[in-house]
């Protein structure tokens, strides 16, 4: 009796043996991964990081600029209410009479000028290009010429005819030991360059305006037929005469 006393399993034992066997056979979960345990960057990661740079980015410009602009000076055409104002009631076509009556005399009408056709708002500045101002002789009217020779009391017209003279140097050498074939090649390119030296200049301006941040432009001159009598046969005014370089100053490579 006592043999079998001993024999007897003790209770649970084979359920426990169970439990083990079933655990060892069973497929193993793995550990819940959480997003701190994750080693790469998530999109949300980085939209937050260019979120921060362009806060921090618009922070610096407005405080480090002198135009307090969140964009680094940067104003598009749309924030600007005279431009989009402009923008929805069309583009202005005004003939050179029609344009000089924008001088600033009227008070009722805004100040105009124009370079190489474009009509440019100058009105944010009327102490300059108002009546008494400064530069009042620009306005109402297109003055290209001026512009590119600094002239501003001769050269008040878009004819830039002969202004190429400008920029050709002086020939002030004497024995120049080439052929007249060479002089003629090279009046030739300088005469070329010299006009596109005009077309740059012209261009700059017309950006200076367009670009400007109280100015913009608001349309075209239109050609009202009238036949200029001067045009082609002005001359170059004294101040862009004493401008021109001298062949003797100018290196080979020139």
């Amino acid at each position: 009796m006592s043999e079998l006393r001993q024999r007897q399993p003790a209770a649970g034992s084979g359920r426990q043996q169970n439990t083990d066997a079933d655990a060892d056979t069973a497929p193993r979960r793995e550990p819940r991964r959480t997003d701190d345990d994750d080693p790469f960057i998530s999109v949300l990661d980085i939209i937050r990081v260019f979120v921060v740079l362009v806060i921090a980015s618009c922070g610096l410009s407005y405080y480090m600029t002198n135009t307090e602009s969140v964009l680094w000076g940067y104003r598009p055409w749309f924030t600007r209410w005279p431009v989009v104002k402009q923008y929805l009631s069309g583009s202005v076509h005004l003939t050179p009479v029609e344009l000089s009556l924008y001088n600033g005399t009227d008070p009722s009408l805004p100040i105009y000028l124009a370079v190489n056709g474009s009509i440019f708002d100058v009105s944010a500045n009327p102490m300059i290009y108002g009546p008494g101002g400064s530069y009042n002789f620009f306005a109402g009217r297109d003055a290209t010429r001026a512009f590119v020779t600094g002239c501003f009391k001769e050269d008040l017209t878009t004819d830039v005819g002969g202004v190429e003279e400008m920029f050709l140097p002086v020939e002030d050498v004497e024995d120049e030991q080439i052929t007249m074939a060479e002089r003629t090649l090279r009046h030739e390119r300088e005469l070329m360059l010299a006009r596109e030296q005009i077309e740059k200049t012209v261009l700059r301006w017309q950006n200076f305006f367009r670009n400007h941040k109280k100015y913009f432009e608001v349309g075209l001159v239109e050609d009202d037929g009238t036949v200029d009598p001067e045009k082609g046969k002005r001359v170059l005014c004294e101040g862009a005469k004493k401008q021109r370089p001298k062949r003797s100053e100018m290196t080979e490579e020139e």
